[in-house]
């Protein structure tokens, strides 16, 4: 199935002169499509390239919000979004005061099963079209107003990477001047480590904020719970981090959530420092939120803050992600097993 939203700028002007129709109409089908417009109410496109456009196969709505649940306690704002094939993803929209940042998926389900993580249960079903990754920041802008989503992270469902081509499409088209306009600084994207694909990215001039799921100091621990540590060691994955810098000169995060008695010793904290040594990175220790299908426990409040101040000690810039959304199955890939497993949302 093709979408409109799969297009960027160039390919769809190609196809509306293909259609026969003058240029200028470039622009305002363009300017339709990143408001989440169905082409029924296009008002100032005719008829004929309207048609012209479903005769070669074009959707006009790749997705949409079939449930909204809202936190009591941050105002975080969970969506199920429902694909044309009857698959269903989700997504969040966390409101910070610099503005509001919605976490958008890159796949139906995942196929790197961590241990942690409830997107990768039931493993990958299929990777997301560009147009399905921005169709969920023009879903919410739609239901909320124009300029809703002002920053993205590329951390719902699904790595972002293992969907490559489809994922870069989407930076193109997220950051278009002439579509959402969102800053490049404004997309985060996270990765559990693919090497190779780290360094194509930034060589082939992507610059997103690059967030990688390190959660464990070494090879040993890191094989227990993301079985990408199978293929990638973490020097190899520091080493490519230290690439992705070198060449973008963007800070790169480190992301560690807490298992207790896992990864959360104190040799464990002078470790993850001596790996990372000498390289402008930041650590973001997160509070693991516990999946029930997973036998994994989060850290003590109260350990955490400790293993902080282990890091804090030995010279590591680091902070402690906020929890939110926690009342409204705020971890991904929660909600969208509810309304598989249980055949709806309760």
């Amino acid at each position: 199935m093709k979408f409109l939203q799969d297009l960027t700028y160039n390919e769809l002007e190609k196809i509306t002169l293909d259609c026969g129709m003058p240029k200028y109409r470039v622009g305002q089908l363009f300017s339709w499509i990143t408001r989440g417009v169905k082409y029924g109410e296009m008002s100032n496109i005719p008829q004929s390239m309207k048609d012209a456009l479903i005769n070669i196969g074009y959707n006009d709505e790749p997705i949409r919000i079939i449930k909204t649940l809202e936190s009591k306690l941050d105002g975080t704002v969970k969506f199920l979004y429902a694909l044309q094939d009857g698959n269903v993803i989700e997504g969040v929209l966390m409101k910070y005061k610099y503005g509001n940042t919605l976490c958008v998926s890159t796949q139906v389900g995942c196929r790197m099963n961590c241990a942690f993580c409830a997107s990768g249960l039931d493993g990958l079903v299929r990777n997301l079209t560009a147009g399905e990754i921005l169709g969920q920041i023009i879903a919410v802008n739609a239901k909320y107003g124009e300029k809703t989503v002002g920053n993205v992270v590329l951390m719902g469902s699904g790595e972002p990477l293992d969907n490559y081509d489809n994922t870069v499409k989407f930076l193109t088209n997220v950051s278009d001047p002439k579509g959402l306009n969102i800053s490049k600084r404004g997309v985060s994207l996270s990765t559990c480590g693919l090497c190779d694909k780290m360094r194509r990215l930034c060589d082939e001039g992507f610059t997103p904020t690059l967030t990688i799921s390190l959660h464990a100091p070494n090879d040993e621990i890191r094989k227990k719970i993301m079985p990408i540590a199978n293929r990638y060691t973490v020097n190899e994955v520091v080493d490519a981090a230290r690439y992705y810098f070198n060449i973008t000169k963007r800070r790169v995060i480190f992301e560690y959530s807490l298992i207790s008695g896992v990864n959360d010793t104190e040799e464990c904290a002078y470790e993850l420092a001596r790996l990372i040594k000498g390289f402008p990175c930041h650590v973001n220790l997160i509070a693991l939120n516990s999946v029930k299908e997973r036998a994994l426990n989060g850290t003590s409040k109260a350990h955490v803050e400790k293993f902080k101040a282990w890091l804090e000690g030995l010279k590591v810039s680091v902070t402690l992600r906020r929890s939110m959304g926690a009342d409204i199955d705020g971890a991904c890939g929660q909600l969208r097993r509810k309304f598989i497993k249980g055949g709806g949302v309760q």
